[in-house]
């Protein structure tokens, strides 16, 4: 399809510049440089799916790999940053739900590439935010995550119940309204944050989800 090689681009460039959780660096500018992923960083046994998502897309990897350092003053992550990484565990846990719960039914090629490519970019944001939570000191396994308000199980059934032919359809808004809500959460935590980390990661959320929805529009 014509449309297809370059969305296929664009996704791969908005997805390395926009989602990679490296360190943070002092110029705006500068390409962050990932430091070596801790073993506090790998994903659970119930999620051993994930990384294997991520490498088959190809794109995305080096969130996964990003360190997982203490804050530049060598104390335990602040609340707030705490509270919004384990919010973003949560809504991006949930993305991978309704992107795989579609996956095999898209019609589209450019939708299934842009789908693919948010698999991937969540699953290796993933890795590194839980990462940052097991070395983030005692308070932080009290701010359990839970799924209300990163898309409701109605959405779910939305998805799950539409016919082949509205799948494609369904999908773009259900992930469109998905990544409005992180887009959303992670520009309201720029501000915020202590962490210098986790405040470079949610710049870079905020910006890669606001395309995604700008891509998920143009494969209508």
């Amino acid at each position: 399809m014509p449309r297809r090689t370059p969305l296929a681009s664009l996704v791969a460039a908005l997805l390395l510049s926009g989602a990679c959780a490296g360190s943070p660096t002092s110029s705006p500018s500068a390409v962050p440089q990932p430091a070596p992923a801790s073993p506090a960083g790998s994903v659970p046994a119930g999620d051993a799916g994930v990384g294997s998502s991520a490498g088959s897309a190809g794109v995305g990897s080096s969130a996964g790999s990003a360190g997982v350092g203490s804050s530049a003053d060598g104390d335990a992550m602040s609340g707030i940053d705490v509270v919004f990484l384990s919010t973003m565990v949560g809504h991006s846990e949930r993305t991978l739900q309704i992107v795989r719960l579609a996956r095999d039914r898209v019609r589209d090629d450019a939708l299934r590439t842009l789908a693919a490519a948010i698999e991937a970019t969540e699953a290796d944001e993933l890795t590194t935010m839980r990462g940052w939570l097991a070395t983030a000191g005692p308070g932080a396994s009290a701010a359990a995550h839970h799924h209300d308000g990163h898309g409701d199980d109605a959405a779910l059934d939305r998805l799950r119940t539409a016919p082949d032919a509205d799948v494609d359809r369904v999908l773009r808004e259900v992930l469109a309204d998905h990544q409005r809500s992180a887009a959303d959460l992670a520009r309201s935590h720029v501000d915020v944050g202590r962490d210098d980390r986790v405040r470079d990661l949610s710049r870079r959320i905020e910006q890669s989800r606001t395309a995604e929805i700008e891509l998920l529009r143009g494969t209508q």
